[in-house]
């Protein structure tokens, strides 16, 4: 079977490849490797799949259903087993290859075209932030992972060299939180990283299993952001977006016990950041979406 790329991933892969990368080219051949190495039966390239990864629908020797999954470097495959590995399948999906080739993740197949984002937005909402909530243990001991810290401060060091004159009000707003926020961290848990309702999917074992995640250490508020604009096109095509994202921060930090302020701040910075970035690689509508939305908080 021949593991076209699919053009999700080619052009968000493309806008921030390193000069000389050449992952994309050679991903065919390790696809075909990595199946050839597990004596695995193909189903499907996953469609439109991830922007990070490339997504196989896999059986293993025996017949089970699984996924075969690969990831350049740069998208931090071998954090993202880590955390699986920790979690054991405790409200993600369950790694099947504790080792393996770097980049290669073998999976348990949850329902791929399934996500929660196919509920009514409340019942989505509600569902998301209960399976983010079981991922939130006590990260293992030693430098396992980047923490919050680390991340958003090269993140910060990013956004001061990319913002224009027009975005400079709103990144000079989110590295001021920042560092407030930073200045005194809650308890550290283990986060997923990127979630949204996309990277919650249906399971067997149990309704809903979180997927894709790129972790990291900190607190909790963090992994909150990415939630609170979850279909943010909708949120700025609407009278009532900017009232709905505050009761959005107010709902998802009561339900989970955390400081409203926390969550309103790192909400901030994560879409400040996504913005400047965004406008950095050449997504100009998304950079304003993302700006606009960060102007409500």
């Amino acid at each position: 079977m021949a593991f076209e790329p699919p053009r999700r991933l080619v052009k968000a892969l493309g806008e921030a490849a390193p000069s000389g990368d050449d992952w994309l080219e050679k991903l065919p051949e390790a696809a075909q490797q990595a199946v050839a190495l597990r004596e695995l039966t193909v189903e499907r390239v996953q469609v439109p799949g991830g922007r990070s990864s490339l997504v196989v629908l896999v059986r293993l020797p025996d017949g089970t259903p699984a996924v075969l999954k690969l990831a350049p470097g740069r998208a931090r495959p071998e954090s993202e087993r880590a955390a699986l590995a920790h979690w054991d399948g405790l409200g993600a999906v369950r790694l099947l290859e504790p080792a393996g080739a770097e980049g290669v993740l073998l999976l348990e197949r949850l329902h791929p075209d399934v996500s929660v984002r196919s509920l009514a937005e409340a019942k989505s909402m509600l569902e998301a932030a209960g399976a983010l909530r079981r991922l939130w243990v006590e990260p293992p001991a030693g430098p396992v992972f980047e923490t919050v810290a680390e991340r958003t401060g090269r993140q910060a060091e990013a956004m001061r060299a990319g913002a224009d004159a027009e975005a400079a009000p709103l990144v000079d707003a989110a590295l001021a939180v920042r560092d407030e926020l930073l200045a005194s961290p809650p308890e550290s848990r283990l986060l997923h990283g990127t979630f949204r309702q996309s990277k919650v999917l249906a399971g067997e074992r149990s309704p809903w299993l979180a997927v894709g995640p790129d972790p990291v250490v900190g607190e909790c508020a963090f992994d909150l952001a990415r939630l609170v604009r979850d279909r943010v096109e909708d949120l700025i095509a609407s009278p009532s977006g900017s009232a709905t994202t505050r009761r959005r921060v107010k709902r998802l930090a009561e339900s989970l016990d955390l400081d409203q302020e926390r969550v309103r701040g790192w909400t901030l910075f994560r879409a400040v950041e996504s913005g400047v970035r965004a406008r950095r690689v050449g997504r100009s509508q998304d950079a304003e979406l993302l700006l606009e939305f960060a102007s409500w908080l």
